[in-house]
């Protein structure tokens, strides 16, 4: 029989798989697209995704990156990382690597949808497919998290983000954040003659038109559009738990509170590796509390961002006091590591 049969071949999933192909678990994926799969992502990997990757034995190209610097106006702050530096890595290459790195372990890729999930006191059939574990890796809006009703009730809430490429010379080896009255944009070297631009806001509004917002760097990217936009959200996901049964979530399926630190690629890979070491010491109850403990430190820093960021009169002084504080603004970006 399977041990583990994995809802979704994104990042988290196929880091799963990774996993327990590491540690002598059999390992299937289901997924309906074919490789590699694009999606609506800043592509920014912190060190510590970075990090992560390797321990898969996954090296993908993309641009270094030494730190995250704040931008609006003539206002800036920055901040390196501290001994080990992040990339930027367009989605589609990070997915491609995850996914021949699976193939290489003996990962078996199955097509299709989940679809409707059973469970057994040993076993849980999906797919058409047995296993005695199943990880949900299906995405922000996961399929398998709704229809074992893990979603916390009340209506969709939370930030949109868009993405686009442009074909022009990297002129940072940052993350740069451009902060506005409606939200932010961030810029992200990907490769050595393209960048990725996310913006992120409340407003549900075209691309075009939110990055008006922006018109320094606007006017950096005139004339230079190399992909479509892409879309995700809402981004926030409210989850009452990440275990049922012999089902566990990871990733962006296991709860999701916005994009605006980064930390998107580094978390999925850390729950997925967290929810596998649970499976392999026969702990699977153990992986809320490890998810809790994972994502903690996350948590607090996003959602102290978005309180300041959601209020006109502390919004604008974000960047200011950061330029300011410069030893504060330092110690949050290192926390990202």
């Amino acid at each position: 029989m399977i041990d583990v049969l994995v809802a979704g071949g994104g990042p988290a999933g196929l880091a799963a798989a990774i996993h327990a192909a590491l540690v002598g678990l059999e390992a299937v994926v289901v997924e309906p697209r074919t490789a590699p799969v694009d999606k609506a992502c800043g592509e920014g990997v912190m060190p510590g995704g970075v990090a992560a990757l390797r321990t898969l034995g996954v090296e993908a190209t993309g641009r270094e990156l030494r730190g995250i610097r704040y931008v609006e106006g003539t206002t800036r702050a920055q901040a390196s990382f501290r001994g080990r530096s992040g990339r930027g890595i367009r989605r589609t290459t990070l997915h491609s690597a995850l996914h021949q790195r699976a193939l290489s372990l003996g990962v078996r890729m199955l097509p299709g949808k989940v679809g409707e999930v059973h469970q057994s006191a040993d076993t849980v059939t999906a797919a058409g497919t047995t296993a005695r574990w199943l990880i949900a890796a299906d995405g922000l809006h996961s399929p398998v998290r709704r229809s074992l009703g893990l979603d916390m009730p009340g209506r969709p809430d939370g930030r949109y983000g868009l993405r686009r490429h442009y074909r022009v010379e990297p002129w940072t080896d940052f993350v740069e954040v451009h902060w506005a009255r409606h939200g932010e944009a961030y810029v992200t070297p990907v490769d050595d003659d393209l960048v990725g631009v996310a913006v992120l806001s409340r407003n549900r509004r075209g691309y075009d038109e939110h990055l008006a917002g922006f018109p320094t760097l606007t006017a950096s990217l005139r004339g230079s559009v190399a992909t479509e936009v892409r879309g995700a959200g809402p981004l926030r996901q409210r989850v009452r738990r990440r275990t049922a049964g012999r089902v566990l979530l990871v990733g962006d399926a296991a709860g999701y509170l916005d994009a605006l630190t980064g930390e998107g690629i580094a978390l999925a890979l850390a729950t997925a590796g967290a929810a596998v070491r649970c499976l392999a010491a026969g702990r699977p109850d153990a992986y809320e509390r490890a998810w809790v403990r994972l994502t903690r430190r996350h948590r607090l820093l996003t959602g102290a961002l978005l309180a300041a960021s959601g209020r006109p009169s502390t919004a604008r002084l974000i960047v200011p006091a950061a330029s300011r504080m410069p030893s504060v603004f330092s110690a949050a970006v290192h926390a990202l590591q």
